[in-house]
């Protein structure tokens, strides 16, 4: 059971975009992956991965747990760890090669991560099975430029069991500023409905700060600390 069994999430406002753009994802499949019969799966049986529905999940923040704590390593050697997923939004999709929603995706993933760049959004993969050359080749392909992390161990999966069930490939999760899950996509994430999940969250971030803003000053006029000292009278 996962963080989004147990609680009450909100119903998604974009249940019903992200069954239309899943819909849509699966008959551009030819289009966005020509001859790439691993992709074509997806639209079939299911052979070879362990696929979620498209539903969409969030999060008020409220309900949300702790920063998420996990470690891990990237392929290229970098060590990551909490301290990552604090100070921006952060989405992270759990892939593999031979997943074919995965190969859907990626293309999608890829132009999202080139469209929020320096907009204070940072994307991560984790990649449950592949080795590294396996795993840069499919980054090649799809132009995937932002890091992935190795975890054929199985400990990110692990770490994050509240939040992805087990297999479930792919899942995207988006997490806040706080470094908390906000919302997560199982199955393909259609791209319109990740790009309104991620400003979600952009969004709430700056409301905070603004409401913050806003109480400061009020408290600095309550104390007489923002207004102008008064000119003494001439005589």
């Amino acid at each position: 059971m996962t963080v989004f069994d147990k609680r009450t999430s909100r119903t998604s406002r974009l249940r019903a975009l992200a069954a239309v753009g899943l819909a849509s994802a699966l008959a551009l499949t030819g289009c966005s992956s020509a001859n790439d019969e691993l992709s074509q799966r997806a639209q079939n049986d299911g052979t070879n991965y362990v696929a979620g529905d498209g539903s969409v999940q969030e999060l008020a923040a409220e309900e949300r747990g702790e920063p998420v704590q996990f470690e891990s390593t990237l392929f290229d050697g970098s060590a990551v760890g909490p301290e990552r997923w604090e100070g921006e939004v952060t989405v992270i999709n759990f892939w593999y090669a031979a997943c074919a929603p995965c190969r859907v995706e990626a293309p999608d993933l890829a132009d999202l991560h080139a469209e929020f760049e320096g907009e204070g959004v940072q994307f991560y993969g984790v990649n449950t099975r592949d080795t590294q050359p396996t795993a840069e080749a499919f980054e090649r392909t799809f132009g995937i430029e932002y890091p992935s992390m190795e975890d054929r161990s199985g400990e990110v999966m692990l770490a994050m069991t509240d939040y992805v069930p087990p297999s479930a490939v792919p899942t995207t999760l988006v997490l806040d500023k706080q470094g908390r899950v906000s919302a997560r996509i199982l199955g393909i994430a259609e791209p319109g409905t990740l790009r309104a999940l991620i400003n979600t969250a952009l969004d709430e971030d700056a409301a905070a700060s603004e409401a913050g803003s806003d109480t400061d000053d009020d408290a600095a006029s309550a104390s007489g600390l923002g207004a102008p000292a008064a000119e003494p009278a001439k005589r």
